[in-house]
């Protein structure tokens, strides 16, 4: 019984993360999205072969998803001369870089250290409900706010 209730709950993750998955873009765009909004704020522009490095990727790869990103709105993409997000690509980016900066918290109050903190947020970042987002922002803003209330339940 206990291996019925476990493929249902596979099955109705699943399912979950494809309906969610309808409303927002999918993983490898939201990744160019992050990266992208980082290369403007740190170097202002972001160009081709440093989002292939920066996504450990080819640049024809990286070429590809630019245009596609400029054919649905989120980048400009000027061959040659890199992309600019959009309004729309900027506000995606922004709220995934404070998605991303909320787990990375979570995990940090968790006591997980900050390199592997980002990089288990990589990991789970795009496949979090909105729900679930929102209790985490709860329970992050509380123990920030009252580190004594996390610490003594680790005792």
């Amino acid at each position: 019984m206990v291996e019925a209730n476990r493929l249902d709950a596979l099955r109705s993750a699943h399912v979950e993360d494809v309906e969610r998955r309808s409303v927002r873009h999918s993983i490898r765009v939201e990744d160019y999205l992050e990266v992208l909004h980082e290369l403007e704020l740190v170097e202002g522009k972001a160009k081709p072969a440093r989002i292939a490095e920066m996504l450990a990727i080819s640049r024809p790869s990286v070429t590809k998803m630019l245009k596609k990103l400029d054919e649905d709105g989120l980048v400009v993409y000027v061959r040659y001369q890199g992309a600019r997000l959009t309004d729309k690509g900027r506000n995606n980016a922004i709220s995934l870089r404070e998605r991303h900066g909320l787990i990375v918290r979570f995990l940090r109050i968790l006591g997980v250290d900050e390199k592997t903190a980002h990089a288990d947020t990589e990991g789970v970042e795009h496949h979090l409900a909105e729900s679930t987002l929102s209790a985490l922002r709860e329970f992050v803003e509380k123990a920030e706010s009252d580190p004594n209330w996390w610490s003594s339940r680790l005792k």
